[in-house]
């Protein structure tokens, strides 16, 4: 019975509409839907797919749930691992992590793990419990993925929990990073509302190290500080070129849209919008910077990657999107210089690529031919990665405290999420443990939690 039900698929805005809109691009699963690709899950025993999550949610038990009509019951139980399944039913890697776990997938199509959750966690809301104070109190530096899932743990356990954010409204990357095409924003405030019911502090325009000071929250009585600011520092190219106006770097690109809404003619900050745009990358937030590039007016949208698409690092689903966005992929092409004309981009040199030997990766090696092609454009957007933004280790160094960071900047952490300074823990992409990714970053989060937890009590 289960292998004659096919995997159930969402019904998609269409790619001709889509491009002129910020609107979710897929819509929820119907009642009917959900059933049926319930229905498929064999209830594992020993299911691989919650190993393969980090943050362990049962899976089996809340897609079991979802088969006999008990909504509410499927929350429950996603909820005591995570309090962000909207959130992670929509961003998260499920290809590479529950889904690419699960046993169907072998030899046909896994459970659409991804896509149930998001039918969930939009159809429930979490519970009030009720919580008993144990007088002690942590602080969480970043509002994002790893700030608010470990919020809500240690809520849970009694602590009074703040949150401190840099910028003017909560989510970090989940806000500034992640278009709304991908995750709305409705439904990442319904999930940081949850937190707010269940008695989370939440603090804006804050940035610790400069507003206030580690040392200084510890004088506040905090008895454990959690850092989870994110790495918001660009990585640049460092050709030719690069200070010409019309190059940004993709962090600085999708936050002016996303958060600034530089893009509409209203704000006090918009968006100089060209013709021709090059996304250099080839990650998920490349195919961001460009599937927001093309509805926020751009006519010609190109992704130049160093290597071939088989080595593209992005979600398979984004970039089937963009490529149905009519965004043109330009393989084994990398950046040489910009060249500009009174102070603007006017065109890039790349030179062509093939591929050598694998390396430290293990993916194959992208080798200079010699042979260089010029490409006219006006815009240049970079998505090469970011790094942690070090204005929390210079505060600590100011104020004689020894945290330690790496040779990038990444605040060195033990298997339990502890810095070198006592009290003082961090995760998320500040201080990384795996891949940067939403679901990665909320293990940290809890990680931490528990650390502390068993720390304080």
């Amino acid at each position: 019975m289960v292998e004659k039900i096919e995997r159930q698929k969402p019904k998609e805005q269409d790619k001709f509409e889509r491009r002129h809109n910020f609107e979710a691009v897929e819509e929820n699963f119907t009642p009917e839907q959900a059933h049926l690709e319930a229905s498929r899950c064999l209830n594992c025993k020993n299911a691989r797919c919650k190993g393969a999550c980090p943050v362990s949610i049962d899976i089996p038990s809340f897609i079991k749930e979802v088969k006999e009509g008990n909504l509410d019951k499927a929350g429950d139980v996603i909820r005591q691992s995570s309090m962000l399944p909207s959130v992670c039913g929509r961003v998260c890697p499920q290809e590479k992590q529950c889904e690419g776990s699960c046993i169907l997938g072998l030899k046909g199509q896994s459970i659409a793990i991804g896509a149930l959750e998001r039918y969930v966690g939009d159809n429930t809301s979490a519970k009030t419990k009720t919580i008993v104070p144990n007088g002690k109190k942590v602080a969480i530096v970043g509002s994002g993925c790893a700030g608010m899932s470990a919020a809500a743990d240690l809520r849970n356990a009694g602590f009074e929990v703040s949150v401190f954010e840099a910028l003017h409204e909560f989510g970090g990357v989940l806000r500034y990073g992640i278009p709304p095409f991908r995750l709305p924003r409705f439904v990442l405030d319904r999930e940081i509302e949850a937190l707010k019911n269940m008695g989370v502090k939440f603090y804006k325009n804050v940035v610790v190290g400069k507003s206030i000071t580690i040392q200084q929250l510890k004088d506040e009585g905090y008895s454990a500080i959690f850092i989870c600011s994110g790495a918001g520092l660009p990585k640049m190219m460092n050709i030719k070129g690069e200070n010409l106006n019309g190059v940004y770097s993709a962090n600085e690109f999708l936050t002016r849209v996303n958060l600034m809404h530089a893009d509409s003619a209203d704000t006090p900050t918009p968006l100089k919008i060209g013709k021709i745009a090059a996304i250099i990358g080839g990650g998920n937030v490349a195919m961001d910077a460009a599937r927001t590039a093309v509805r926020v007016g751009y006519e010609k949208v190109y992704v130049f990657y160093r290597r071939t698409e088989r080595e593209l690092p992005a979600r398979l689903e984004e970039i089937r999107h963009a490529k149905e966005e009519g965004i043109d992929f330009q393989f084994l092409r990398a950046p040489v210089e910009i060249e500009g004309e009174d102070g603007f981009v006017k065109s890039m040199k790349f030179e062509i690529m093939e591929l050598g030997e694998p390396d430290a990766s293990g993916r194959q090696r992208p080798v200079g031919t010699g042979k260089f092609v010029d490409i006219e454009l006006d815009s240049v957007i970079v998505s090469l990665g970011t790094g942690p933004n070090p204005i929390i280790q210079r505060s600590t160094e100011q104020e004689n405290l020894e945290l330690n960071t790496d040779d990038k900047g990444y605040i060195v952490i033990n298997e339990k999420g502890e810095t070198s300074l006592q009290s003082v823990y961090a995760g998320g992409d500040v201080a990384p443990l795996g891949p940067s990714t939403a679901i990665n970053a909320m293990g940290a989060g809890k990680r931490a939690a528990k650390t502390i937890i068993e720390a304080l009590s």
